[in-house]
């Protein structure tokens, strides 16, 4: 039988089919364009949850038969995660946290030094959980983007001379969550260790989509800490992970503090244990792990290379198509796509953001997303939002702001959700007044 990638594919994913209602009652197969935000799970990975539950106990914390089996497929998954990510198991160590967020935050914690003088450079481009945590425990400035919205290495080669030395950690994302530009991050990495640098990359968007290695731990383009979450990888459970060096994590206090975290404890003397336990305070989320074991087989038995090469091609498509639309507005680069992840920012002339997404949902049940994504300040330079705009929101945040429309593709999208989608946009650009009655009228908001 000739392999049909759409087809397997859709087999592997949960609820697909499951129908959802529409304005008028009626039940329609959904289409799922938010895959930036999370994904759904792989059939794979709720028969591994299912497989294991008999034998789930607690972790590192008894002598019963389950427990060791517990404990055996926790502490071993961390070899499987550094394999993934081509990671050397003798130089680096897995943390397991709740998601992405908390590891950026954890390593924000731990890097955390008194010294004002010491510099943090995130970028212009970040989702605001590879900002705000470093905000209160560092100078930050921030590495400049192009009229694209691309990253500038030239300008953060300029800032790390300019800092000479004070710069203690570059941060930055390894895919933007509202443009979907894959960052250079080994480029990134080599330029940050010539400046005496660590580098960290947020993950999260990149992981699902393409191939990433931590590269030779002895090379200068190494990548020193990643994060990512298994929620954005077809796995829930609520897990995830941040990836460093040992040799970091052993000194050093953790900065949660509690049950797993020491070898022992007096009165007056505490002794932590070795890394990653020393950081893993509390019970382990063995479910979240089981689960994203799962995860990473199944996207291992797809190929990376084939999930990456079937996106683009649905990013290629819907470009196309979405550019042949009258007054819709795109927010990226629609020539330069190889740089890409999935994911396309775009609004309809004089339609509010969130109107033209809930007439996304309610008309057709498609999934996507508005607002500013987490990424505030990088949304407002793509909009060219004027200073004294984004003073009036701050004085009144409770009003309604500019945002975008994002759609975001998973593995197991297709063209033929691609064409209900622009059908539909097509539709409502030549009757743009007629929906923006029904779906702006305020009775009919709030039944919808």
């Amino acid at each position: 039988m000739e392999y049909s990638y759409e087809n397997n594919i859709r087999d592997l994913i949960v609820g697909l089919d499951t129908k959802v209602p529409l304005s008028n009652n009626k039940l329609v197969t959904p289409i799922n364009f938010d895959n930036a935000a999370t994904t759904p799970p792989f059939i794979s990975v709720l028969q591994e949850i299912n497989n294991f539950a008999p034998w789930y106990s607690s972790i590192h914390r008894g002598t019963g038969y389950k427990s060791k089996i517990s404990s055996d497929i926790y502490d071993n998954s961390r070899n499987e995660v550094l394999k993934f990510l081509d990671a050397d198991p003798y130089y680096y160590t897995v943390i397991y946290v709740k998601n992405t967020t908390d590891a950026i935050n954890k390593l924000s914690n731990r890097l955390y030094s008194k010294n004002k003088r010491f510099v943090v450079l995130s970028t212009s481009m970040e989702h605001i959980s590879n900002d705000l945590p470093w905000r209160d425990k560092f100078r930050v400035d921030y590495i400049d983007v192009d009229s694209f919205g691309r990253l500038s290495l030239k300008d953060m080669e300029k800032k790390l001379r300019r800092y000479d030395g004070d710069v203690k950690l570059v941060t930055i994302s390894g895919a933007s969550n509202v443009t979907g530009y894959v960052n250079p991050i080994h480029k990134a990495a080599q330029i940050a260790h010539r400046y005496n640098a660590k580098i960290l990359v947020d993950g999260a968007q990149l992981i699902p989509h393409k191939k990433v290695s931590m590269g030779n731990p002895y090379s200068i383009d190494h990548i020193d800490f990643i994060a990512f979450s298994a929620h954005k990888m077809y796995a829930p459970f609520g897990i995830g992970v941040l990836i460093g060096p040992k040799e970091f994590f052993d000194n050093g206090e953790p900065d949660y503090k509690g049950g797993g975290t020491v070898k022992i404890v007096t009165r007056d003397t505490v002794i932590y244990d070795d890394a990653p336990e020393k950081d893993e305070a509390g019970t382990p989320n063995i479910m979240g792990v089981v689960a994203l074991l799962a995860a990473i087989r199944t996207l291992n038995s797809i190929g990376i290379e084939n999930i990456e090469y079937h996106e683009r091609t649905l990013l290629k498509y819907a470009i196309d198509k979405l550019k042949e639309i009258k007054d819709i507005e795109l927010y990226c680069d629609t020539e330069n796509l190889n740089d890409r992840v999935a994911i396309i920012p775009f609004n309809l002339k004089d339609m509010p953001h969130e109107t033209l997404s809930s007439i996304l949902s309610c008309e057709a049940g498609i999934s996507v997303r508005s607002g500013c994504f987490c990424a505030h300040p990088y949304v407002q330079r793509l909009l060219k939002i004027p200073e004294k705009h984004i003073r009036k929101y701050l004085k009144y945040p409770d009003s309604t702001r500019p945002g975008i429309v994002r759609i975001s593709f998973g593995l197991y999208n297709t063209i033929e959700e691609i064409d209900i989608l622009i059908n539909l946009l097509k539709e409502i650009s030549q009757n743009k007044n007629s929906y923006m009655q029904r779906y702006c009228d305020e009775n009919n908001f709030k039944k919808i």
